[in-house]
C-alpha cells in the first residue's frame, strides 16, 4: 500500500488531479502503458468471459482508453466512465473503439438493469473513499456506485475492480459496501510477498458465488522471480485457451482480421506482417 504523502487522491478531486498535463502522460509514458495494460489483461483474465462470443462490458474509470484498448482487442464491445474531461478528451483524441462518458460514479452507474456482461475498472475505487465536498459520505457513495453497479450487470456476471487501498480499514469499507449492495465474492491479491508487484483485485460475482480465482505469485518469493513467474504464467495461460501470444504474427493476423470484419481499412497482408524487426540505435 502506498505512502500517504505520494498517494493521487489526497492532492486533491480526480477531476481537477487529471488536468491536461497529467492526462497526457498516459499517451507517453510508456512505463505507465505497459502497467495499465497487464492490468487490464489480468482483470479480463478474472472477469471469466465465455470465448465463443464478444461482451458487453463496463470500464469504469477508464480514463485516456488504454483498458479499453485491451478489451478492444479481445473482441469485446465496452463503454466507459470517467470524471476528468482531460482524460475523455485524450481518450477521443486516440480514437478508441468504445463510447465514453463524463460522470462521477459516486453518483450511480446510469444504465438499465441487466445492461452489462460484466465490468472491470483499474485504480479507480479508492477515490470513493475521500470526501471532496462537505456533502460527499464515502460510505454511501460506496454504496450506491456498487447497488447500481449490482443492477446494471447481468445476472451471472462479474466484476473485477483494480484498486490501491491506503489501508485495512478503506479495504473493507469497501469490500463491506460491495456485499451489503448485494455482491458475493472477494479479494484476490497477486504477489501478495512483493511491495512493488502486489495487486489487489476485488472480485465481484452477480448472483451465486463462484470459487474465488487464486492470486498469482503465491508460491514465489523475490521480486525478480515474481516478475518472470508472471510472464510465464500468462504465456502458458493463454496458449492453453487456444489464443495467440501477444504481438505474434497470429496475434497480429487475428487483430486485423477483425478490424475488417469492423468494416476498417487495414493494410494487405504480405510476408513481412507480424515479422519482428531488430531495435534501432
Amino acid at each position: 500500500m502506498a505512502a500517504c504523502g505520494k498517494r493521487p487522491e489526497h492532492r486533491g478531486p480526480p477531476e481537477l488531479f487529471y488536468d491536461e498535463a497529467e492526462a497526457r502522460k498516459y499517451t507517453h509514458n510508456s512505463r505507465m502503458i505497459e502497467i495499465q495494460t497487464q492490468m487490464s489483461e489480468r482483470a479480463v483474465e478474472l472477469l471469466g468471459l465465455p470465448e465463443d462470443r464478444p461482451c458487453f462490458l463496463l470500464d469504469v474509470g477508464c480514463g485516456s482508453g488504454l483498458s479499453g484498448d485491451y478489451l478492444s482487442e479481445e473482441g469485446h464491445c465496452w463503454i466507459g466512465m470517467d470524471i476528468s474531461p482531460a482524460m475523455l478528451d485524450v481518450a477521443m483524441e486516440r480514437e478508441v473503439e468504445g463510447d465514453l462518458m463524463l460522470a462521477d460514479v459516486g453518483q450511480g452507474i446510469p444504465f438499465r438493469p441487466g445492461t452489462f456482461d460484466g465490468c472491470i475498472s483499474i485504480s479507480a475505487v479508492q477515490w470513493l473513499c475521500n470526501a471532496d465536498q462537505k456533502t460527499h459520505s464515502p460510505p454511501k457513495r460506496l454504496y450506491r456506485f456498487f447497488s447500481m453497479l449490482y443492477t446494471a450487470l447481468a445476472r451471472g456476471a462479474r466484476a473485477v475492480l483494480q484498486l490501491y487501498p491506503e489501508n485495512s480499514q478503506q479495504l473493507e469499507l469497501i469490500t463491506t459496501q460491495a456485499m451489503k449492495a448485494g455482491f458475493t465474492g472477494g479479494m484476490v491479491v497477486d504477489y501478495p510477498n512483493s511491495a512493488k508487484a502486489k495487486k489487489f483485485f476485488l472480485c465481484l460475482f452477480v448472483g451465486p458465488s463462484d470459487a474465488l480465482p487464486k492470486g498469482l505469485g503465491t508460491e514465489c518469493s523475490g521480486e525478480e522471480a515474481t516478475q518472470a513467474k508472471f510472464t510465464n504464467a500468462r504465456t502458458r495461460l493463454r496458449n492453453a485457451k487456444g489464443k495467440s501470444v501477444k504481438k505474434s504474427r497470429d496475434w497480429v493476423m487475428e487483430k486485423k482480421d477483425r478490424r475488417r470484419r469492423q468494416g476498417k481499412e487495414v493494410r494487405a497482408d504480405t510476408k513481412y506482417t507480424g515479422r519482428k524487426r531488430r531495435p534501432h540505435f
